[in-house]
């Protein structure tokens, strides 16, 4: 596997040797400080281009990045509609176990793109000084937030209006609708108030990561543990 000083530079080679690039950047997890790196990472980039029907014509030139296994293309998919109707993303693993997502974006779109952007953005290469003014990348879009009251009493009504469903299907023995409702609503709103909790008692200048990943940080051995028990779902029993 590759490591990332070499596919930083594969990018950079790219950028510099393709006029229709002006400018890409490096997103997500590998610019972020506070997120703790390792092979696993996934290489978050973007091309700004002056055009992108010559990229979509055919993906042979991906080749320069390595052997694609596997591609998912959202912007051509139905089933799952894109997030980001103005780039064009490929997805791709590749046979040495790296994985890039990379976007086209026209150069047009750049004010739409930063105005979208969580803030988690790297410049690799700038060919025209597009973002000379860029702040350093920061996770600040993502630290806790401290709730109103309206937002604390909505947590505790969906929390407990969503638990009937949850009783009448174990009531019923209809287990997947029972546990669709734990893991869909309950288990999500018991997640905020516990991000809030340790918001209130140490702070809410923090991330704790997408899908609450690092929350086991903040939490004590025995929560923990407590917590990872609602998982098991394997009975009506251990449901209930």
């Amino acid at each position: 596997m590759r490591n990332q000083t070499e596919m930083l530079e594969l990018f950079k080679k790219q950028t510099k040797e393709d006029d229709r690039i002006r400018l890409s950047v490096l997103e997500g997890s590998l610019t972020n400080v506070n997120i703790p790196k390792d092979k696993y990472q996934d290489y978050d980039v973007t091309f700004f281009v002056t055009e992108r029907d010559s990229f979509l014509v055919s993906d042979s030139w991906l080749a320069i990045f390595g052997k694609v296994i596997f591609m998912q293309k959202p912007e051509d998919m139905t089933l799952f509609p894109p997030e980001f109707p103005k780039m064009y993303s490929y997805l791709m693993y590749l046979e040495d176990g790296i994985k890039i997502d990379l976007s086209l974006v026209l150069v047009e779109d750049l004010p739409w793109y930063l105005e979208e952007s969580d803030g988690l953005v790297e410049v690799l290469v700038d060919k025209d000084r597009l973002l000379s003014n860029l702040a350093p990348a920061s996770d600040k879009n993502y630290w806790l937030k401290k709730p109103n009251q309206v937002e604390f009493n909505d947590c505790l009504n969906e929390f407990w209006h969503v638990s009937a469903y949850v009783a009448k299907g174990l009531a019923r023995g209809e287990l997947l609708f029972a546990m669709d409702h734990l893991h869909n609503n309950i288990r999500q709103e018991l997640l905020r108030m516990m991000s809030w909790h340790i918001g209130y008692e140490q702070g809410y200048d923090r991330s704790l990561g997408k899908n609450y990943k690092f929350i086991q940080n903040y939490l004590s051995e025995e929560n923990w543990q407590d917590f990872l028990l609602t998982f098991d779902l394997s009975t009506k029993e251990k449901m209930e």
